[in-house]
């Protein structure tokens, strides 16, 4: 079910995105006196079609993509009546606006979605915090552990979203950022982060392990709360509502500890005390062994207790009044669409892994993530996803956008188009680099899953 749920979250992820992209074609080439013959949704055998006016519109079997047939003497004959309205005679600034239509509608809907987010309210984590490694960069900046960070260079910051975008844009940048805190006492203090110092030939995408420090994660107290059925909490007497006072004399600080006590003791009595009701009561616990990625562990198929104002101190909202929300949209999709350059330049100078390259597979899981998250995070997953779609269509490769916007460029500097010739050659360059980097993509995404 959960397979399931991802694809269905992913095909109307994609549905959507494709169709805004299209769109901007279709409505720029229209607007301009352009014959819009087809508009596709998907490619291949049509599902559905219908005709309104002087354009088929279609639903086709692949949903991986769309596009727009305008009328056009290079796929065939045009009648002398229609050739003004043809895409191939138009100026050359008007083919650039109905090419670069498309990623400018997907780069517009980040900025609508960002600001419906807004205005609802999007709940994240207070940027407080945690462990803070010895020897890391937040120890050589002076962070310590309950900081609550309130700004990233010029940009306030409420959330550890907001922290991770603008700290990931300095950590590609390789620079050096000042950071606003406040202490565990109340008062405002000045931290520091130099990316320049990081590791040689680390990846700059991998904030956490770079910085040295983790988000504060408050620790959920070892109190059952779900027993399943024939399993060793059960044979052992465990009853939901226990809580674990000790192990083999030890006392867990948090369930965490508690499971990863468990784990460590496979097929091994322990001796367990809870108290239930008041009272202490001693228990003989013997995890069951299961096997994971090849080694044995402990468990006893318990569950736990959360409380439900669990965390709630550490609960954020970023929300904004209608005009502060819109304009913080335009900010976030400015910065994410940099950002997304950023890492892509990055990649091929080979500061970041290409194991960050996602294919539909995992895109599908965030999908589904999101979704089950709700409708404000599958918003902002549509935003996020809207946003690549608009970045990897600028560039400049034969076939996509990019190129073409690429070959109209340099037919108004040098005013005449470029050779058919060299235009099919570049295409054909541009499939085989497409097909690698989807060839990437899927290889990223088995590897993920294997791992």
């Amino acid at each position: 079910m959960s397979a399931l749920w991802s694809l269905l979250s992913f095909l109307i992820a994609i549905g959507i995105l494709v169709t805004v992209h299209e769109y901007g074609h279709f409505i720029v080439a229209r607007s301009l006196g352009v014959r819009v013959l087809r508009f596709s949704i998907g490619f291949g055998k049509p599902l559905w079609n219908w005709r309104r006016g002087e354009t088929e519109y279609v639903l086709a079997m692949l949903p991986l993509g769309g596009y727009v047939q305008m009328l056009d003497e290079r796929e065939g004959p045009v009648e002398g009546h229609e050739l003004h309205r043809a895409f191939n005679r138009q100026p050359v600034g008007r083919r650039i606006a109905i090419v670069a239509a498309g990623p400018v509608f997907n780069f517009l809907f980040a900025v609508l979605a960002y600001w419906l987010v807004f205005s609802i309210g999007i709940a994240g984590v207070k940027p407080i915090v945690g462990e803070v490694q010895p020897q890391g960069l937040a120890a050589q900046g002076g962070f310590h552990s309950g900081d609550l960070i309130v700004q990233v260079g010029e940009r306030e910051v409420a959330t550890w979203n907001t922290v991770l975008v603008a700290l990931l844009d300095h950590s590609l940048a390789g620079e050096r950022v000042q950071i606003a805190v406040v202490d565990e006492d109340g008062r405002p203090r000045q931290r520091e982060l130099d990316f320049a110092r990081s590791a040689s030939g680390s990846d700059r995408s991998e904030l956490i392990d770079n910085v040295g420090f983790a988000p504060l994660r408050p620790l959920l107290p070892a109190v059952i709360g779900t027993i399943e059925r024939g399993s060793a909490a059960e044979r052992a007497g465990l009853r939901e509502g226990d809580r674990v006072v000790s192990m083999d004399g030890n006392a867990p600080r948090s369930w965490e500890n508690w499971r990863d006590a468990i784990r460590a003791n496979p097929e091994r009595d322990l001796e367990v005390e809870v108290e239930r009701d008041g009272r202490r009561i001693a228990l003989a616990v013997r995890p069951d062994p299961v096997r994971e990625n090849g080694e044995i562990f402990g468990r006893i198929g318990a569950g736990v207790h959360v409380p439900p104002d669990f965390a709630e101190e550490l609960r954020a909202v970023e929300r904004y009044a209608p005009g502060e929300g819109l304009a913080a949209a335009v900010a976030r999709t400015r910065d994410v669409t940099m950002l997304t350059f950023s890492i892509l330049g990055n990649m091929l100078v080979g500061n970041v892994g290409m194991s960050n390259l996602s294919g539909p597979v995992r895109i599908a899981q965030f999908a589904g993530d999101s979704a089950d998250a709700g409708l404000v995070q599958f918003i902002s997953f549509l935003a996020l996803i809207s946003i690549s779609l608009g970045v990897l269509n600028l560039l400049p490769i034969p076939i996509l956008d990019g190129g073409h916007l690429l070959f109209y460029l340099v037919e108004a500097v040098r005013r005449r188009p470029v050779s058919e010739a060299v235009q099919l050659a570049a295409q054909r360059v541009g499939i085989v680099l497409l097909v690698g980097i989807m060839l990437l993509a899927f290889y990223n995404d088995i590897v993920h899953l294997s791992f």
